[in-house]
């Protein structure tokens, strides 16, 4: 109807600005990454490979494109942000995505992008989003990352081995340390028993986020416990620790959807014996 207002005499109260940006938070809240040509809020929605189509989008844009990217929140702007970047830069493109974030909740995603920029030449909308987005669904406990260690090999006879330090909103603090079939199933199993929570891994995936080997890795959990199954998601330039946060954050939602434990909320007073 908006697109084609000219002919319908109709209208609708949908801000389609904001189109973009649910589509990226739904595609991170359900662990179901948009396809690349899906119409409208796809990566491939205006973008234009054919020859003749780039020479009639050169020529006049509405040739093959009926709407603009601005209309459905994709922003315009093609400021290259980094690690010279301001505040303020930062505040504008998260806006400019969609985000409509608080002065707190800027300078936490701040904090987090200059931290990023240091690890990347050039920072993308991509890796914005997924900064904001990561923080958003990462953020709630009660288990925290503090610091995850892996050490692997190849060939025949390697190890592959993950220590991790958590921490939890009591304050008790635990350490363990696993192997496994791979770095990211040690960093599962050492999360795992650092926690002490029941859990079936019934599906992980990654992806990348933008382009390029620096690109960050979004990655997706799924685990299964008593017919109730939970997702989670994590963000980071380490596809070992985006693994690892994504299943740290499926396990604390399974945590707070069931019954207090004894063994997962014990406080830090009675918790020494277990994190010794």
């Amino acid at each position: 109807m908006k697109t084609r207002a000219d002919s319908y005499a109709l209208g609708t109260d949908i801000n389609t600005r904001k189109l973009y940006g649910v589509s990226k938070l739904l595609s991170g809240l359900t662990g179901h990454a948009v396809p690349r040509n899906k119409a409208i809020v796809g990566e491939n929605a205006f973008a234009h490979e054919s020859g003749i189509h780039q020479d009639g989008i050169l020529k006049n844009v509405e040739t093959y494109e009926i709407m603009k990217p601005e209309d459905i929140g994709v922003p315009k702007s093609q400021l290259v942000l980094g690690k010279h970047s301001g505040r303020h830069a930062f505040a504008e493109r998260a806006r400019a995505l969609g985000h409509d974030l608080s002065p707190d909740q800027i300078d936490e995603a701040f904090t987090a992008f200059k931290t990023l920029a240091d690890r990347k030449k050039v920072i993308t909308n991509s890796d914005i989003e997924g900064l904001i987005l990561g923080k958003e669904m990462g953020t709630q406990g009660p288990w925290h990352l503090k610091t995850l260690q892996v050490s692997t090999g190849s060939g025949d006879g390697a190890l592959h081995m993950a220590a991790v330090h958590l921490v939890h909103d009591t304050g008790r603090a635990v350490r363990e340390a696993s192997m496994g079939n791979g770095p990211l199933d040690a960093a599962f199993k050492a999360i795992k028993r650092a926690t002490k929570a029941s859990a079936t891994l019934a599906d992980f995936s990654v992806r990348s986020i933008g382009a390029g080997a620096d690109a960050q890795g979004w990655s997706d959990v799924r685990l299964v416990h008593d017919d109730v199954s939970v997702h989670g998601s994590g963000v980071d330039t380490d596809i070992v620790h985006a693994g690892a946060k994504a299943y740290l954050d499926a396990l604390n939602r399974l945590i707070r959807e069931a019954k207090p434990d004894p063994k997962t909320t014990a406080p830090a007073s009675s918790a020494r014996a277990l994190s010794a």
